[in-house]
């Protein structure tokens, strides 16, 4: 009788998307200076990296200054970004979703990567998201 095999379970590992990782925090703004917040040379400092020429608009590829590069693919002004990213050292690109959503007197911004290569990149991400959303709270602090 042929033997069913098991598979187990890793976190933040999917059938579909690999590795994945999330992270989100409420801040106490308007939807639109949220967006404002993660899209000024600043903020997109804070989470993807210093990208000097990066225009966000869709089909336009990118650079940051320490090597990671990728392609604007969904730019939803006020809501919605989506693009592809890959440091140095990686053998395909991840997929980062920004979000911005409404929630009553309070915006949440929500940070999705999926196709990370491995646990050891998802952990890292979950750091980097992290101190992202520390940074960006600093940030909207010196704003007022």
């Amino acid at each position: 009788m042929p033997q069913k095999t098991v598979r187990q379970h890793v976190v933040g590992q999917t059938a579909h998307a690999g590795f994945e990782i999330g992270a989100r925090r409420s801040f106490a703004m308007s939807a639109q200076q949220a967006w404002g917040l993660i899209t000024s040379p600043d903020g997109l400092k804070l989470w993807l990296g210093d990208a000097p020429e990066l225009l966000l608009e869709p089909d336009l590829p990118y650079q940051t200054r320490d090597g990671a590069e990728g392609t604007i693919g969904v730019v939803h002004p006020g809501g919605h970004l989506r693009l592809s990213w890959q440091p140095r050292g990686w053998k395909r690109a991840s997929t980062i979703q920004v979000r911005v959503i409404p929630s009553g007197e309070k915006t949440v911004i929500a940070f999705h990567q999926e196709q990370l290569p491995g646990g050891r990149e998802r952990e890292e991400m979950y750091q980097h998201w992290q101190a992202a959303l520390d940074g960006l709270e600093r940030l909207a602090g010196g704003r007022k």
